[in-house]
């Protein structure tokens, strides 16, 4: 078995393997105190994998090793989505294929709504309404022989009307617990100091960043 959490992540070029351009953005202000520049799979004209995983570890692993034997770089990979309860933990990994191939989020929010008003399974977090949910965010490192180091983070809350037109995905209809501004709403520092994405980065800052910048 590879040995996990050994390797370290030197300042410079960094292949995101995503082509979402809001996630990329997220990742690079993650990154920019630590010398890495990030660049996207879609700078690179790289493809993106078919994502065949059944859990999100298991389709960021699948989309990081891609980029760094197709590049023989280092790449890392983001897998997240939203997951509601009383949807039985949909759209979980299948997050971004309801949006559709055009990623129209807008259309994906409602259909969120849609299934939460049909829905006539009565458990407690669909009881008054709560509707209760969460994101989680799964990242996985690679190297291009095949070494990888994996981190999942995430944040809790409910889903509510649509509000605000900052973040992208799902974040208009997602009330993380303890707050008063949806993900939509929140300026971009608000988010990431609390956010799914915040919370597995802080992992992989500790374990590959800043023991290796020592």
């Amino acid at each position: 078995m590879t040995e996990k959490h050994g390797r370290w992540l030197a300042p410079g070029p960094l292949v995101i393997a995503s082509h979402n351009a809001g996630k990329v953005r997220e990742i690079q202000a993650l990154l920019d105190n630590y010398g890495i520049e990030c660049v996207s799979a879609a700078t690179l004209g790289l493809a993106e994998p078919d994502e065949t995983e059944a859990t999100f570890i298991g389709n960021a692993r699948l989309k990081s090793l891609a980029a760094a034997r197709a590049t023989g770089m280092v790449a890392l990979s983001d897998d997240s989505g939203l997951c509601v309860d009383a949807l039985g933990g949909e759209p979980g990994i299948y997050s971004a294929r309801w949006a559709g191939e055009t990623k129209n989020f807008k259309t994906a929010m409602a259909e969120v709504h849609k299934r939460l008003a049909a829905s006539v399974s009565v458990t407690p977090s669909s009881v008054g309404g709560i509707n209760t949910a969460h994101f989680t965010c799964a990242l996985s490192l690679a190297w291009p022989d095949g070494h990888t180091e994996d981190f999942e983070g995430k944040v809790f809350g409910r889903i509510v009307e649509a509000r605000g037109n900052n973040g992208f995905g799902y974040d208009a209809i997602f009330l993380p617990d303890g707050h008063e501004q949806t993900f939509g709403e929140m300026e971009a520092s608000a988010k990431h100091s609390m956010s799914h994405r915040a919370k597995a980065f802080r992992q992989l800052v500790t374990a590959v960043l800043i023991r290796g910048a020592l």
